[in-house]
Formats: structure tokens, sequence, C-alpha cells
């Protein structure tokens, strides 16, 4: 199988299991653009609204891409310009006047590690480059099979991480493990598909495979085990004393 046949596949393996209203996204960085592979057609206020603009196709960005978002810049690592470090700073000074970010806690957001001259961004389906990471867009039932995936790939539950929205690609980047994001007021201002409902769950792209078989694998340990407890939950209701056969008997009759 050919790797765009693969994330193609691996897409909708995670829409299928997941029931995603979204397609997942694929983040790649690189230092050259592949052939073919255009610039962003509209200006946006933060470079997280590249992930809403990824599920409808694929487009590579540089740092003046960002030029609006001195934050994402910094996150992101790339390099920026004069106006953009001064937009930081006077982001930076209002978020410690506000109590939003204090200054002890800016060693706690992550950076990228590496300084990429390009961040290029696609639904996975159509991913130019192989995913660096990949995001998804799920709600509270999405994302319990998905921290249940990480537990078992990584031995480890997924931090659940706040402002700014941006730091979980550097958060996944660098540590080469999944992670969760509930976004930033900023990501749920300029983002139409980050409802109240919904979160972001990062994957590194390096394990992708062995998350879409535990996810494949869990959704259908959820929906089995989610029938045994509305059953046992309703027999209980009725004033019933059933043991967990009983219950394991009424499911296999139903």
């Amino acid at each position: 199988m050919t790797a765009n046949r693969q994330y193609a596949k691996r897409s909708v393996d995670l829409v299928e299991a997941l029931r995603l209203e979204q397609p997942p996204i694929s983040i790649s960085f690189a230092d050259t653009v592949p052939d073919g592979l255009g610039a962003p057609d509209h200006r946006v206020p933060a470079g997280c609204r590249f992930w809403q603009d990824a599920t409808h196709g694929a487009f590579a960005t540089s740092a003046g891409d960002h030029s609006l978002c001195a934050i994402g810049v910094y996150t992101h690592n790339l390099e920026p310009s004069s106006a953009q470090q001064a937009d930081l700073m006077d982001a930076i000074k209002v978020f410690g006047d506000l109590g939003y970010v204090r200054p002890e806690e800016l060693p706690l957001i992550p950076v990228l590690a590496s300084q990429p001259k390009h961040v290029l961004y696609s639904p996975l389906a159509d991913a130019p480059l192989p995913p660096d990471v990949v995001i998804l867009f799920a709600n509270a039932g999405q994302t319990l099979i998905l921290s249940e995936a990480v537990q078992q790939v990584e031995g480890h539950s997924a931090p659940a991480m706040g402002r700014p929205a941006c730091a979980v690609v550097p958060q996944v980047m660098n540590t080469g493990k999944a992670a969760l994001s509930l976004g930033c007021c900023g990501a749920r201002a300029y983002l139409d598909v980050l409802t109240d409902s919904i979160a972001l769950f990062a994957i590194p792209g390096a394990k992708l495979d062995a998350y879409v078989e535990r996810v494949l694998a869990l959704t259908n340990a959820n929906t089995m085990l989610s029938r045994f407890h509305q059953l046992r939950g309703h027999d209980i209701a009725a004033g019933h004393s059933p043991t967990i056969q009983d219950s394991l008997r009424a499911m296999a009759a139903g």
C-alpha cells in the first residue's frame, strides 16, 4: 500500500470508528515544500486557524503566513520578524498584567525544539509528507476512547493542556507522545469547529498505526460494554439483582 493510500485508510478508520465530524488533519514540518503544494489563500488571525482550513485541503506555510500570530510563531519556533517579536513582548505583558500567563509560567509552555522553515497542513487522507502530528477534533465520548488508547500505546495518561492551544503541537513533537488540548480562548474565538463540546487530541505521526489499531479495538470494546451496562442498569432499575453472568446472558440474548 502506498503512503498516500495508507494515510487515507487510517483517516477513514479513525473517522468511522470514532464517528468524527471533522477529518483528522496532518501537520508536517519541512525545510522545503513539495512540488505542487501552494500557500494559504487567505490571511488568518492565528496559526491555529490553519487546523480548520486543513480539513478542506493541503497547503504549506512559512513564518510570514503566521505574521499575525506572535504566540504561534513562538511555540512553533519559526523565525520571527521584528514586528512579530514586538507583538510577542506586548502579548506577554498583557498576559502577565491579567494574571493569564505569569512570568514564572512562560518556561512551562512547550516550544518546538527544532526550527523549521515551513509548516505543512492537510487532511490526513491527503498528507503530502509523513505527518509529524495528527490532530483530531474530538468530543468527550471520542476523547474517552483516545485516552484509553494512550494508556495502551504509551503506558501513561495523556496530559490535558490549556493555553495556548498551539502548544500542543510542540508538546507532541518534543516528547513523541500524545496530548489533549482543551484549546484556549483565542483558538475558540478563531476556529468555528472548536465548539464548547470539542477538544483537540494530538497524536505523534510516528505512532499513528499503533493508535489506529488500539482505537479500533477499544471502540468495539466500548460498544459492547456500553450495551452490557445499559442492560444491567435497566435490570437493576426494575428491581432485579443480576450477576455479571446474568447480564452477559441478557446481552447475548439481545
